[in-house]
């Protein structure tokens, strides 16, 4: 039955956790890719010890069955090995793997609607037994004005309308089901949010017959959260509220109202906590100042402060009553942070490629000039300085946008820990000392980090190497080396061997 609920590489996982770890003697080796990582157990078991198997409901008494430990003390790779074996050969006569796709179900309430009126929802797939849930809001930019969301209607209508959604999505990171992907979360409840209501998940306003659209993402965050305690949230333990771009900022906007929410409907004892992936946005100066004739050119400030009037946002009580009159405020993270009450880990690239758009610095296939190199890197600086305080933090000094739900989310590490076990550390509270949870880099420009994800060249798709990249972004190798009191020759070998 076990087998054909998980398969053999879960049930070999419960195996390792539930047999050694409830035991507190044994640990496991965990591989993950090609690492391995070796933990010690700090006793010794007895010769001979009793587990008992967990009785499932309504089938009355489990079996008590001895196992005896003595012939694979030291060897308990080999013991694993032979336990997988029998898995795997017992698992085609097993029954069919069950669908582990997450399913749309549109809301109960119609009033809580996507931008044209259509019906907001969700999709989920459900992990009976499981405490934790995992809430993903959806990111995709926003507009601020009729004309941009106009512009968005034409372009980016899935981001404005359910009518042709999907009816299943497939988790991918920490959505993932699965355990080689998702080591930590994959037996969670997983909730992923369409983002349809282009405000960055803070609107309150229907659309009436006075306005086009309606912006409604703080209400669908609402909604969703009622279903889900009709479906077992009621019982959780733990609701992690996650977004990557606009649902990161999302989540910084919200994450407040999700715990006060569940509070007052009586489940004040779950743990809210929230994951902001992509989503710390600077309302710094632009490169190069336009007019706000489009999202991706208006200024960042500018762009927010018509958007909340536009969008009838709600934004953190706290955070309101620190910038009365100037709530535009509380949309960018280092402004919203230090007013929040649950605990947010943030995740966010040092060169954000969304924000270098906001900012005019358009990374095209011509290499970029002096004066924009400094400026991405001026960029690496402000934002650092404005994630000082954050005790939670996973910063890479890459080029890129996002990173929780895609399949390489597991290879990105900073000094020498990987976002998946950063986030672990933090959600079970280990020490900063045995599981460092401020994890940010010091290297001074983009992807100088080598395990930042590849980069392609923007005209012809090819991969380029660390050197071909920086070389393209106008980067000086004689200057750059003076500067770190090192010869020339030294830097690039080193920028070839991906250091």
């Amino acid at each position: 039955v076990l087998l054909s609920l998980w398969g053999p590489e879960v049930l070999t996982r419960i195996l390792k956790q539930e047999t050694f770890g409830q035991l507190g003697t044994f640990q496991a080796r965990r591989l993950r890719g090609s690492r391995a990582q070796h933990r010690r157990a700090s006793a010794m078991p007895s010769p001979t010890l009793t587990y008992r198997d967990r009785v499932v409901e309504g089938t009355g008494a489990g079996e008590s069955f001895p196992l005896d430990f003595t012939a694979v003390e030291g060897n308990m790779d080999n013991f694993m090995t032979q336990i997988k074996n029998l898995a795997q050969s017992l698992y085609p006569c097993s029954a069919q793997k069950l669908d582990q796709d997450m399913r749309l179900h549109f809301l109960d309430n119609s009033s809580a609607t996507c931008n044209d009126g259509s019906p907001a929802g969700y999709y989920i797939k459900e992990s009976k037994g499981s405490k934790r849930w995992l809430i993903f809001l959806e990111g995709g930019w926003y507009c601020f004005n009729r004309q941009t969301c106009d512009t968005r209607y034409q372009t980016m209508r899935r981001f404005m309308s359910s009518l042709k959604w999907p009816r299943t999505r497939t988790g991918t990171g920490i959505l993932s089901p699965q355990p080689e992907e998702n080591p930590y979360w994959w037996n969670a409840n997983m909730v992923f949010i369409p983002y349809c209501s282009s405000d960055a998940w803070s609107g309150a306003s229907a659309k009436t017959d006075q306005s086009d659209y309606a912006f409604m993402g703080s209400v669908i965050i609402k909604e969703v959260v009622n279903e889900l305690l009709t479906k077992g949230l009621d019982s959780a333990k733990v609701l992690l509220l996650a977004g990557s771009s606009a649902g990161g900022t999302g989540v910084l906007l919200n994450v407040d109202r999700v715990a006060e929410h569940l509070e007052s409907r009586g489940q004040g004892e779950i743990q809210v906590r929230g994951l902001a992936d992509s989503g710390w946005f600077l309302d710094n100066k632009q490169y190069r100042s336009t007019d706000c004739h489009s999202t991706i050119s208006c200024d960042p400030t500018e762009a927010i402060r018509r958007g909340i009037r536009y969008w009838g946002s709600v934004v953190p009580e706290s955070c309101r009553q620190t910038h009365i009159g100037e709530e535009w405020n509380c949309f960018f993270g280092y402004k919203v942070y230090p007013t929040l009450k649950s605990p947010v880990f943030v995740v966010q690239w040092l060169f954000d490629e969304a924000q270098l758009t906001v900012d005019n610095i358009h990374l095209t296939g011509h290499p970029v000039h002096e004066g924009q190199w400094r400026y991405i890197q001026n960029l690496g600086n402000e934002l650092r300085n404005t994630l000082k305080d954050v005790p939670a933090l996973f910063a890479p000094a890459c080029l890129s946008h996002e990173v929780i739900t895609r399949n390489y989310w597991m290879d990105i590490q900073v000094k020498g820990t990987s976002l998946p076990r950063a986030l672990h550390c933090w959600d079970r509270a280990s020490s900063p000392r045995r599981c460092p949870l401020r994890l940010i880099d010091s290297c001074p420009w983009p992807h100088c980090n080598p395990t930042c994800p590849t980069i392609r060249d923007q005209i012809t798709g090819q991969e380029m190497s660390v050197i071909q990249f920086l070389k393209h972004m106008g980067f000086d190798v004689a200057k750059m080396a003076q500067q770190q009191g090192m010869d020339a020759g030294r830097l690039l070998g080193m920028l070839n061997n991906g250091n």
